[in-house]
Protein backbone atom coordinates (compact mmCIF):
# COMPACT_ATOMS: atom_id res chain seq x y z
CA UNK A 1 0.00 0.00 0.00
CA UNK A 2 1.10 3.53 -0.45
CA UNK A 3 1.27 4.46 3.04
CA UNK A 4 1.97 1.74 4.74
CA UNK A 5 5.87 1.15 5.92
CA UNK A 6 7.20 -2.40 4.89
CA UNK A 7 10.14 -3.47 6.97
CA UNK A 8 13.11 -4.91 4.92
CA UNK A 9 13.88 -7.49 6.58
CA UNK A 10 12.26 -10.70 8.40
CA UNK A 11 10.28 -8.80 12.05
CA UNK A 12 8.03 -9.52 14.71
CA UNK A 13 6.97 -5.72 14.99
CA UNK A 14 5.05 -3.05 13.03
CA UNK A 15 6.61 0.36 11.94
CA UNK A 16 5.41 3.01 14.34
CA UNK A 17 4.23 6.52 13.40
CA UNK A 18 8.56 7.74 13.59
CA UNK A 19 9.27 5.30 10.39
CA UNK A 20 7.31 7.97 7.60
CA UNK A 21 7.79 11.23 9.68
CA UNK A 22 11.86 10.10 9.54
CA UNK A 23 11.86 9.00 5.78
CA UNK A 24 9.09 11.81 4.03
CA UNK A 25 11.41 14.27 6.11
CA UNK A 26 14.54 13.05 4.93
CA UNK A 27 14.52 14.96 1.77
CA UNK A 28 13.79 18.48 3.33
CA UNK A 29 16.74 17.60 5.66
CA UNK A 30 19.26 17.38 2.78
CA UNK A 31 18.17 20.55 1.07
CA UNK A 32 18.31 22.47 4.93
CA UNK A 33 21.91 20.66 4.54
CA UNK A 34 23.06 22.20 1.63
CA UNK A 35 21.40 25.41 2.92
CA UNK A 36 23.36 25.62 5.68
CA UNK A 37 26.89 23.21 5.54
CA UNK A 38 28.86 23.65 2.32
CA UNK A 39 28.03 21.18 -0.41
CA UNK A 40 30.69 18.46 -0.15
CA UNK A 41 30.40 18.35 3.66
CA UNK A 42 26.07 18.06 2.75
CA UNK A 43 26.84 14.77 1.02
CA UNK A 44 28.52 13.45 3.15
CA UNK A 45 26.59 14.34 6.02
CA UNK A 46 23.12 13.11 4.45
CA UNK A 47 24.65 9.71 3.27
CA UNK A 48 26.30 8.68 6.45
CA UNK A 49 23.55 10.28 8.32
CA UNK A 50 20.68 8.02 6.17
CA UNK A 51 23.06 5.10 5.81
CA UNK A 52 23.65 4.50 9.74
CA UNK A 53 20.92 5.78 11.69
CA UNK A 54 17.41 5.97 9.17
CA UNK A 55 15.00 2.99 9.41
CA UNK A 56 15.43 -0.51 7.61
CA UNK A 57 11.63 0.19 5.71
CA UNK A 58 10.28 1.51 2.99
CA UNK A 59 6.91 2.43 1.44
CA UNK A 60 5.85 0.48 -1.68
CA UNK A 61 4.94 3.55 -5.04
CA UNK A 62 3.23 3.12 -7.97
CA UNK A 63 5.67 2.69 -10.81
CA UNK A 64 8.86 3.46 -9.08
CA UNK A 65 11.18 1.72 -6.95
CA UNK A 66 10.48 1.28 -3.31
CA UNK A 67 11.29 4.30 -1.35
CA UNK A 68 13.68 3.60 1.32
CA UNK A 69 16.29 5.79 2.88
CA UNK A 70 18.67 4.98 0.22
CA UNK A 71 16.44 6.64 -2.02
CA UNK A 72 15.65 9.56 -0.15
CA UNK A 73 19.05 10.42 0.49
CA UNK A 74 19.97 9.88 -3.74
CA UNK A 75 17.27 12.09 -4.71
CA UNK A 76 17.37 14.24 -2.18
CA UNK A 77 21.43 15.09 -2.52
CA UNK A 78 20.97 15.13 -6.65
CA UNK A 79 17.78 17.59 -6.22
CA UNK A 80 20.03 19.37 -3.49
CA UNK A 81 22.89 20.43 -5.60
CA UNK A 82 20.84 21.15 -8.56
CA UNK A 83 19.12 23.68 -6.81
CA UNK A 84 21.65 25.05 -4.59
CA UNK A 85 25.21 23.53 -6.47
CA UNK A 86 23.85 23.99 -10.03
CA UNK A 87 27.43 25.24 -11.29
CA UNK A 88 29.06 21.89 -9.91
CA UNK A 89 26.70 19.76 -11.40
CA UNK A 90 26.88 21.56 -15.14
CA UNK A 91 30.71 20.86 -15.36
CA UNK A 92 30.31 16.95 -14.63
CA UNK A 93 31.38 15.68 -17.85
CA UNK A 94 31.23 11.43 -18.53
CA UNK A 95 34.11 9.91 -19.01
CA UNK A 96 34.92 6.41 -20.97
CA UNK A 97 35.60 4.86 -17.34
CA UNK A 98 32.09 5.74 -16.08
CA UNK A 99 30.96 3.01 -19.11
CA UNK A 100 30.89 0.11 -16.45
CA UNK A 101 28.42 1.68 -14.38
CA UNK A 102 26.22 2.80 -16.95
CA UNK A 103 26.17 -0.68 -18.46
CA UNK A 104 26.23 -2.21 -15.22
CA UNK A 105 22.77 -0.33 -14.32
CA UNK A 106 20.94 -1.61 -17.14
CA UNK A 107 22.19 -4.89 -17.38
CA UNK A 108 18.82 -6.07 -16.25
CA UNK A 109 17.65 -5.63 -19.40
CA UNK A 110 18.59 -7.88 -21.81
CA UNK A 111 17.95 -10.41 -19.28
CA UNK A 112 14.41 -8.84 -19.01
CA UNK A 113 13.94 -9.11 -23.31
CA UNK A 114 15.74 -12.74 -23.58
CA UNK A 115 12.73 -14.01 -20.95
CA UNK A 116 9.94 -12.89 -22.70
CA UNK A 117 9.42 -10.55 -19.71
CA UNK A 118 9.01 -7.23 -21.96
CA UNK A 119 10.94 -3.93 -22.45
CA UNK A 120 8.85 -2.05 -19.57
CA UNK A 121 9.85 -4.64 -16.98
CA UNK A 122 13.46 -4.58 -18.06
CA UNK A 123 13.34 -0.49 -17.97
CA UNK A 124 11.36 -0.76 -14.20
CA UNK A 125 14.35 -3.38 -13.00
CA UNK A 126 17.36 -0.94 -14.31
CA UNK A 127 15.52 2.20 -12.74
CA UNK A 128 16.62 0.53 -9.15
CA UNK A 129 19.79 0.00 -10.36
CA UNK A 130 20.01 3.75 -11.52
CA UNK A 131 19.21 4.53 -7.67
CA UNK A 132 21.00 2.05 -6.14
CA UNK A 133 24.03 1.78 -7.68
CA UNK A 134 23.95 4.59 -10.72
CA UNK A 135 23.50 7.57 -8.21
CA UNK A 136 25.61 6.98 -5.92
CA UNK A 137 28.09 6.62 -7.74
CA UNK A 138 27.20 9.94 -10.10
CA UNK A 139 27.27 12.38 -6.86
CA UNK A 140 30.79 10.88 -6.13
CA UNK A 141 31.35 11.44 -9.59
CA UNK A 142 30.66 14.96 -8.74
CA UNK A 143 32.10 16.06 -5.39
CA UNK A 144 35.07 13.82 -5.14
CA UNK A 145 36.84 14.29 -8.10
CA UNK A 146 40.41 15.00 -6.76
CA UNK A 147 43.13 14.08 -3.94
CA UNK A 148 41.54 16.50 -1.83
CA UNK A 149 37.95 15.87 -1.47
CA UNK A 150 38.58 12.40 -1.89
CA UNK A 151 41.18 12.77 1.52
CA UNK A 152 37.42 14.18 2.99
CA UNK A 153 35.43 11.46 2.20
CA UNK A 154 37.97 9.30 4.23
CA UNK A 155 37.93 11.15 7.14
CA UNK A 156 34.34 10.86 6.90
CA UNK A 157 34.03 6.66 7.05
CA UNK A 158 36.66 6.99 9.62
CA UNK A 159 34.37 9.56 11.35
CA UNK A 160 31.15 7.97 10.28
CA UNK A 161 33.14 4.48 11.86
CA UNK A 162 33.79 6.50 15.09
CA UNK A 163 30.19 7.87 15.48
CA UNK A 164 28.92 3.84 15.76
CA UNK A 165 31.48 2.88 18.85
CA UNK A 166 28.92 3.86 21.50
CA UNK A 167 26.26 2.20 19.67
CA UNK A 168 27.82 -0.88 18.82
CA UNK A 169 29.56 -1.33 22.17
CA UNK A 170 26.11 -0.78 24.24
CA UNK A 171 24.30 -3.28 21.54
CA UNK A 172 27.17 -5.82 22.06
CA UNK A 173 26.87 -5.69 25.99
CA UNK A 174 22.63 -4.62 25.93
CA UNK A 175 21.74 -7.15 22.69
CA UNK A 176 20.37 -5.37 19.72
CA UNK A 177 17.42 -3.35 20.82
CA UNK A 178 17.94 0.12 19.36
CA UNK A 179 16.46 -0.32 16.23
CA UNK A 180 13.59 -1.47 17.85
CA UNK A 181 13.33 1.07 20.70
CA UNK A 182 13.61 3.55 17.79
CA UNK A 183 11.11 2.54 15.22
CA UNK A 184 9.41 -0.72 16.72
CA UNK A 185 10.64 -3.37 14.97
CA UNK A 186 13.70 -5.42 14.40
CA UNK A 187 15.67 -5.80 11.25
CA UNK A 188 16.46 -9.05 11.56
CA UNK A 189 16.32 -12.12 13.13
CA UNK A 190 16.98 -11.42 16.73
CA UNK A 191 18.75 -15.27 16.87
CA UNK A 192 21.42 -14.48 14.30
CA UNK A 193 22.92 -11.78 16.59
CA UNK A 194 23.83 -14.14 19.51
CA UNK A 195 27.16 -14.93 18.67
CA UNK A 196 30.41 -16.06 20.79
CA UNK A 197 28.84 -15.66 24.39
CA UNK A 198 27.58 -11.68 23.68
CA UNK A 199 25.55 -9.97 21.17
CA UNK A 200 26.67 -9.47 17.92
CA UNK A 201 25.69 -5.16 17.25
CA UNK A 202 22.90 -4.03 14.67
CA UNK A 203 22.53 -0.71 15.19
CA UNK A 204 20.18 0.71 12.29
CA UNK A 205 21.73 -1.02 9.25
CA UNK A 206 20.33 -4.69 7.84
CA UNK A 207 22.40 -7.07 9.99
CA UNK A 208 24.68 -7.58 11.85
CA UNK A 209 27.23 -8.51 9.32
CA UNK A 210 26.66 -4.91 7.68
CA UNK A 211 28.14 -3.54 10.78
CA UNK A 212 30.82 -5.52 11.27
CA UNK A 213 31.82 -4.68 7.92
CA UNK A 214 31.31 -1.03 8.26
CA UNK A 215 33.40 -1.14 11.48
CA UNK A 216 36.42 -3.23 9.57
CA UNK A 217 36.05 -0.39 6.48
CA UNK A 218 36.70 2.39 8.88
CA UNK A 219 39.21 0.50 10.94
CA UNK A 220 41.29 -0.23 7.74
CA UNK A 221 40.96 3.62 6.41
CA UNK A 222 41.92 4.99 9.73
CA UNK A 223 45.28 2.53 9.73
CA UNK A 224 46.24 3.46 6.48
CA UNK A 225 45.63 7.29 6.47
CA UNK A 226 47.86 7.35 10.03
CA UNK A 227 50.27 5.12 8.12
CA UNK A 228 50.73 7.12 5.17
CA UNK A 229 50.41 10.30 6.94
CA UNK A 230 48.10 11.59 5.53
CA UNK A 231 45.98 12.53 8.84
CA UNK A 232 47.90 12.92 11.95
CA UNK A 233 44.68 13.52 14.22
CA UNK A 234 40.36 13.82 13.69
CA UNK A 235 38.53 16.21 16.12
CA UNK A 236 41.84 16.86 18.13
CA UNK A 237 42.37 13.01 19.21
CA UNK A 238 45.44 11.22 17.77
CA UNK A 239 45.09 8.53 15.11
CA UNK A 240 46.52 6.17 17.19
CA UNK A 241 43.90 6.48 19.80
CA UNK A 242 41.36 6.13 17.79
CA UNK A 243 42.70 3.33 16.15
CA UNK A 244 42.73 0.90 18.80
CA UNK A 245 38.45 1.69 19.62
CA UNK A 246 38.06 1.12 15.96
CA UNK A 247 39.84 -1.83 16.23
CA UNK A 248 38.45 -3.22 19.19
CA UNK A 249 34.70 -2.39 18.39
CA UNK A 250 35.38 -4.17 15.48
CA UNK A 251 36.45 -7.28 17.34
CA UNK A 252 32.96 -6.69 19.85
CA UNK A 253 30.96 -6.96 16.29
CA UNK A 254 31.89 -10.82 16.26
CA UNK A 255 32.08 -11.15 12.76
CA UNK A 256 34.99 -13.64 11.83
CA UNK A 257 34.80 -12.72 7.94
CA UNK A 258 34.42 -8.96 9.16
CA UNK A 259 37.77 -9.82 10.68
CA UNK A 260 39.34 -11.66 8.05
CA UNK A 261 38.06 -8.91 5.36
CA UNK A 262 40.51 -6.55 8.18
CA UNK A 263 43.23 -8.33 8.06
CA UNK A 264 43.65 -8.92 4.32
CA UNK A 265 42.91 -5.86 3.34
CA UNK A 266 45.78 -4.32 5.72
CA UNK A 267 48.03 -7.24 5.32
CA UNK A 268 48.04 -6.56 1.61
CA UNK A 269 48.78 -2.38 1.68
CA UNK A 270 51.68 -3.23 4.47
CA UNK A 271 52.85 -6.22 1.52
CA UNK A 272 52.61 -3.19 -1.68
CA UNK A 273 54.32 -0.99 0.75
CA UNK A 274 57.19 -3.14 1.20
CA UNK A 275 57.23 -4.69 -1.42
CA UNK A 276 56.51 -1.88 -4.02
CA UNK A 277 54.54 -4.37 -6.10
CA UNK A 278 50.79 -4.72 -6.54
CA UNK A 279 50.63 -8.61 -6.35
CA UNK A 280 48.94 -8.38 -3.81
CA UNK A 281 45.92 -6.55 -4.63
CA UNK A 282 46.33 -8.70 -7.90
CA UNK A 283 45.92 -12.12 -5.82
CA UNK A 284 42.51 -10.52 -4.26
CA UNK A 285 41.12 -9.38 -7.38
CA UNK A 286 41.95 -12.67 -9.29
CA UNK A 287 41.05 -14.94 -6.51
CA UNK A 288 37.10 -13.49 -7.09
CA UNK A 289 36.38 -14.72 -10.58
CA UNK A 290 38.49 -17.83 -9.97
CA UNK A 291 36.32 -18.90 -7.03
CA UNK A 292 33.08 -17.93 -9.39
CA UNK A 293 34.19 -20.19 -12.59
CA UNK A 294 34.81 -23.06 -10.01
CA UNK A 295 31.80 -22.46 -8.15
CA UNK A 296 29.32 -21.71 -10.70
CA UNK A 297 29.93 -25.16 -12.87
CA UNK A 298 30.44 -26.60 -9.32
CA UNK A 299 33.46 -28.07 -9.92
CA UNK A 300 34.51 -27.13 -6.33
CA UNK A 301 32.02 -27.85 -3.95
CA UNK A 302 33.11 -26.55 -1.08
CA UNK A 303 33.33 -29.41 1.46
CA UNK A 304 36.91 -28.85 2.17
CA UNK A 305 36.71 -25.29 3.22
CA UNK A 306 33.47 -26.58 5.49
CA UNK A 307 35.43 -28.79 7.04
CA UNK A 308 38.31 -26.21 7.81
CA UNK A 309 35.52 -24.41 8.94
CA UNK A 310 34.03 -26.82 11.29
CA UNK A 311 37.96 -27.01 12.76
CA UNK A 312 38.91 -23.58 13.13
CA UNK A 313 35.93 -21.98 14.18
CA UNK A 314 32.80 -21.93 16.56
CA UNK A 315 29.89 -24.78 15.22
CA UNK A 316 27.74 -21.83 14.39
CA UNK A 317 29.76 -20.27 12.27
CA UNK A 318 30.95 -23.25 10.43
CA UNK A 319 27.48 -24.43 9.92
CA UNK A 320 26.40 -21.01 8.68
CA UNK A 321 29.38 -21.22 5.81
CA UNK A 322 27.41 -24.88 4.94
CA UNK A 323 24.27 -23.21 4.57
CA UNK A 324 25.84 -20.73 2.29
CA UNK A 325 27.30 -23.47 0.15
CA UNK A 326 24.44 -25.82 -0.36
CA UNK A 327 22.45 -22.56 -1.13
CA UNK A 328 24.69 -21.83 -3.75
CA UNK A 329 25.34 -24.72 -5.50
CA UNK A 330 21.09 -25.20 -5.88
CA UNK A 331 21.12 -21.57 -7.24
CA UNK A 332 24.54 -22.21 -9.27
CA UNK A 333 22.25 -25.61 -11.11
CA UNK A 334 19.46 -23.08 -11.53
CA UNK A 335 21.50 -20.08 -13.04
CA UNK A 336 23.33 -22.53 -15.31
CA UNK A 337 20.28 -23.74 -17.39
CA UNK A 338 20.59 -19.83 -18.75
CA UNK A 339 23.88 -18.38 -18.24
CA UNK A 340 23.79 -15.71 -20.86
CA UNK A 341 21.66 -13.44 -19.86
CA UNK A 342 19.62 -15.47 -16.73
CA UNK A 343 16.32 -15.81 -15.96
CA UNK A 344 15.47 -12.16 -15.12
CA UNK A 345 13.15 -10.90 -12.34
CA UNK A 346 10.39 -11.89 -10.41
CA UNK A 347 12.27 -14.61 -8.28
CA UNK A 348 12.37 -16.67 -11.85
CA UNK A 349 16.33 -17.30 -10.47
CA UNK A 350 15.11 -19.08 -7.79
CA UNK A 351 14.13 -23.00 -6.72
CA UNK A 352 10.74 -23.68 -5.77
CA UNK A 353 8.95 -26.63 -4.15
CA UNK A 354 7.12 -29.10 -5.74
CA UNK A 355 4.11 -27.18 -5.51
CA UNK A 356 5.55 -23.87 -6.95
CA UNK A 357 5.29 -21.59 -4.16
CA UNK A 358 8.24 -21.49 -1.43
CA UNK A 359 11.61 -20.95 -2.54
CA UNK A 360 13.66 -24.17 -0.78
CA UNK A 361 16.61 -22.22 -0.30
CA UNK A 362 18.10 -19.30 0.96
CA UNK A 363 20.06 -16.45 -1.63
CA UNK A 364 22.91 -14.74 0.48
CA UNK A 365 26.14 -14.12 -2.37
CA UNK A 366 25.71 -10.70 -4.66
CA UNK A 367 27.24 -13.01 -6.74
CA UNK A 368 25.23 -16.00 -7.17
CA UNK A 369 22.23 -13.60 -7.24
CA UNK A 370 23.72 -11.72 -9.91
CA UNK A 371 24.31 -14.50 -12.00
CA UNK A 372 20.45 -16.02 -11.72
CA UNK A 373 18.99 -12.62 -12.60
CA UNK A 374 21.43 -11.68 -15.32
CA UNK A 375 23.78 -14.16 -16.28
CA UNK A 376 27.41 -14.40 -16.87
CA UNK A 377 26.86 -10.91 -18.62
CA UNK A 378 25.56 -9.46 -15.18
CA UNK A 379 28.48 -10.96 -13.21
CA UNK A 380 30.96 -9.46 -15.83
CA UNK A 381 29.47 -5.89 -15.64
CA UNK A 382 29.24 -6.35 -11.89
CA UNK A 383 33.42 -7.13 -11.32
CA UNK A 384 33.90 -4.29 -14.17
CA UNK A 385 31.86 -1.70 -12.16
CA UNK A 386 33.41 -2.52 -8.86
CA UNK A 387 36.84 -2.80 -9.67
CA UNK A 388 36.93 -0.15 -12.54
CA UNK A 389 39.01 2.29 -9.77
CA UNK A 390 41.29 -0.60 -8.64
CA UNK A 391 42.69 -0.75 -12.43
CA UNK A 392 43.11 2.85 -12.89
CA UNK A 393 45.18 2.90 -9.50
CA UNK A 394 47.05 0.11 -11.17
CA UNK A 395 47.68 1.81 -14.39
CA UNK A 396 48.18 5.14 -13.34
CA UNK A 397 50.66 5.24 -10.52
CA UNK A 398 53.46 2.59 -9.20
CA UNK A 399 53.10 1.07 -6.36
CA UNK A 400 55.88 3.16 -4.64
CA UNK A 401 53.78 5.66 -4.08
CA UNK A 402 50.45 4.30 -2.85
CA UNK A 403 52.39 4.86 0.75
CA UNK A 404 52.56 8.49 -0.14
CA UNK A 405 50.57 11.10 1.58
CA UNK A 406 49.12 12.22 -1.56
CA UNK A 407 47.91 8.89 -2.59
CA UNK A 408 47.18 7.05 0.96
CA UNK A 409 43.56 7.72 1.08
CA UNK A 410 43.09 6.99 -2.77
CA UNK A 411 44.89 3.60 -2.05
CA UNK A 412 42.97 2.81 1.23
CA UNK A 413 39.18 3.88 -0.69
CA UNK A 414 40.55 1.17 -3.32
CA UNK A 415 41.68 -1.55 -0.80
CA UNK A 416 37.88 -1.25 0.51
CA UNK A 417 36.08 -1.60 -3.08
CA UNK A 418 38.69 -5.04 -3.28
CA UNK A 419 37.75 -6.67 -0.09
CA UNK A 420 33.80 -5.57 -0.71
CA UNK A 421 33.86 -7.52 -3.94
CA UNK A 422 35.27 -10.59 -2.22
CA UNK A 423 32.47 -9.45 0.49
CA UNK A 424 30.07 -10.13 -2.33
CA UNK A 425 30.52 -13.48 -2.90
CA UNK A 426 29.17 -14.58 0.95
CA UNK A 427 27.03 -11.53 1.16
CA UNK A 428 24.35 -9.35 -0.81
CA UNK A 429 24.86 -6.13 1.23
CA UNK A 430 25.09 -2.83 -0.78
CA UNK A 431 26.67 -0.28 0.63
CA UNK A 432 26.18 3.06 -1.00
CA UNK A 433 29.35 4.93 0.51
CA UNK A 434 31.53 2.11 -1.63
CA UNK A 435 29.60 4.11 -4.62
CA UNK A 436 30.77 7.38 -3.51
CA UNK A 437 34.15 6.30 -3.36
CA UNK A 438 33.72 4.74 -6.40
CA UNK A 439 32.21 7.33 -8.61
CA UNK A 440 35.10 9.70 -6.55
CA UNK A 441 37.97 7.58 -7.18
CA UNK A 442 37.18 7.12 -11.17
CA UNK A 443 37.03 11.45 -11.34
CA UNK A 444 40.18 11.42 -9.43
CA UNK A 445 42.33 9.00 -11.47
CA UNK A 446 40.90 10.07 -15.09
CA UNK A 447 41.89 13.98 -14.22
CA UNK A 448 45.35 15.11 -14.04
CA UNK A 449 47.35 15.19 -10.76
CA UNK A 450 50.47 17.31 -10.88
CA UNK A 451 51.40 16.59 -7.67
CA UNK A 452 51.03 12.92 -7.41
CA UNK A 453 52.01 12.59 -11.01
CA UNK A 454 55.62 14.39 -10.25
CA UNK A 455 55.81 12.42 -7.16
CA UNK A 456 55.15 9.18 -9.69
CA UNK A 457 58.27 9.97 -11.79
CA UNK A 458 60.41 10.80 -9.05
CA UNK A 459 60.08 7.63 -7.37
CA UNK A 460 60.03 5.45 -10.67
CA UNK A 461 63.37 7.31 -11.30
CA UNK A 462 65.14 8.07 -8.67
CA UNK A 463 67.18 11.41 -8.88
CA UNK A 464 70.91 11.02 -10.64
CA UNK A 465 73.46 12.04 -7.43
CA UNK A 466 76.50 13.71 -9.34
CA UNK A 467 79.30 14.05 -6.64
CA UNK A 468 82.99 13.44 -5.94
CA UNK A 469 84.73 10.67 -7.70
CA UNK A 470 87.20 8.53 -5.14
CA UNK A 471 90.74 9.05 -6.88
CA UNK A 472 92.51 5.44 -8.25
Amino acid sequence: MLNQAVPLAPNLYSPNALVPLVLYGWVPIVFLMFMFLPPRRAVIFAFLGAWMFLPMAGFSLPLIPDYTKMTATCVGVLLGAMIFDMPRVAVFRPKLWDLPMLFWCFAPLPASISNQLGVYDGLSESLLQVITWGLPYLIGRIYFSDMKSIRVLAIGIVAGGLVYVPFCLWESRMSPQLHHTLYGFHQHQFLQSIRLGGFRPIVFMQHGLMVATWMAAASLVAVWLWICGSVKRIWGVPMPLLIVVLLFTTVLCRSVGATILLISGLASLFMVRSLKSPIPVLCIIVSVPIYIAFRAPNIWTGRSLENLADTLTNPRAAQSLRWRFQNERILAAKAMQRPIFGWGGWGRSRVKDEFGHQAIHAADGLWIITFGRTGVVGLFLLMAMILSPVFLLLLRYPSAIWATPALGPSSALVMLLCLYIVDCLPNAMVNPIYMLASGGLIGTMTTQSRTVETTARRVARPPIRVGRTARP
